[in-house]
């Protein structure tokens, strides 16, 4: 008979439904059965997941401009570490660092580890990075990114989708002159949202203006002196400026309120990421919710479900955003 959850149960005694608990290490089984059952399914040859023993957060860094200077990071790792303990799997966070001088040797010990499954924060990693990730002995799911390969399964934000609502948003309150604020470090999701901001103009009939156009540091505090040099040259200013996140929204509020504008009667702003700092500023940000302690909850869900049933079709996530309007945003049709 082949190796299955009713071959368990023969052999046990137990039920079915209890084998199923123990193996998927839900609540209610109490140790010595949840022993004894792991030991024959280790016996017969059930599982792979038998040899995985805790599951590795990997936080890729290129430069750390994103991920080292943003608080949205936090609730992911909050997301995993949760799913991790539900599902009774020991979780562990390694920073890697592509400018450390480690970074081979660390790179080689992570992808031929057999006991540990990984969730690699891919929000800085460019396709490039991802090669070497092929090469990995255990699972592996990428967490706020993907590789357009399609050799890993991933889950991220609808990125694209969400910054053509935003911009919709800003067409539908009468502005048609909608400049954009561009982290200067051009991350995945950061080109996803610029995509998303072209494709809302066009579908408008607005052409992009090159000069509404902002290239800022991604830092709260880079973006902010980045917008005072640019507000130094007494630039034309659109009625409203999406950018590519809170941290650079906010940023630039901060020049444009120091050079004497006012937000939102001369200009509007819109981010992206709802940080919490964005509920308290002033003007309240209106910026685009993403749920980042739900994904890194999936992302561990769609992990155990590589480690229980094989790679088998590589599945690309995309979770959607919800869009808070708050008081940064001046309706021109009133």
């Amino acid at each position: 008979m082949k190796p299955s959850i009713r071959k368990i149960s023969d052999i046990t005694g137990f039920s079915p439904a209890t084998v199923s608990n123990a193996l998927n290490r839900k609540k209610g089984v109490n140790k010595e059965t949840s022993e004894t059952i792991f030991r024959i399914a280790n016996e017969i040859g059930y599982v792979n997941e038998l040899k995985i023993s805790r599951i590795m957060l990997v936080i890729y860094k290129r430069n750390g401009s994103i991920i080292d200077n943003s608080p949205f990071f936090t609730n992911l790792l909050d997301g995993v570490e949760t799913e991790c303990r539900e599902f009774g799997y020991e979780m562990t966070v390694c920073n890697l660092d592509r400018r450390s001088d480690s970074y081979e040797t660390r790179l080689d010990e992570i992808l031929n580890d057999r006991s540990t499954a990984i969730i690699m924060l891919g929000t800085e990693a460019q396709d490039e990075d991802f090669e070497r990730f092929m090469d990995a002995k255990c699972p592996i799911v990428i967490l706020d990114s993907w590789s357009t390969s399609m050799e890993f399964n991933g889950i991220l934000i609808n990125n694209s989708d969400s910054a053509r609502n935003a911009i919709e948003y800003l067409i539908e309150k009468g502005h048609t002159e909608i400049g954009y604020l561009r982290g200067r470090f051009r991350i995945k999701a950061f080109s996803a949202r610029a995509n998303g901001y072209a494709r809302a103009l066009h579908k408008k009939g607005i052409g992009i203006r090159e000069e509404y156009i902002v290239t800022l540091d991604t830092t709260m505090d880079g973006a902010y002196k980045d917008m005072l040099a640019f507000l130094e040259k007494k630039p034309p200013i659109p009625t409203a400026f999406f950018a590519d996140n809170d941290m650079i929204a906010l940023g630039a509020m901060k020049a444009l309120i120091e050079k004497g504008y006012h937000v939102p009667e001369d200009v509007s702003l819109i981010g992206f990421d709802d940080l919490s700092s964005s509920e308290i500023s002033t003007p309240r940000l209106t910026t685009i919710r993403v749920f980042k302690q739900e994904m890194g909850q999936m992302a561990v869900r769609r992990l155990l479900d590589v480690i229980r049933n094989g790679a088998g079709i590589k599945s690309k996530t995309q979770v959607c955003t919800e869009f808070i309007e708050r008081d940064s945003v001046k309706d021109l049709t009133k």
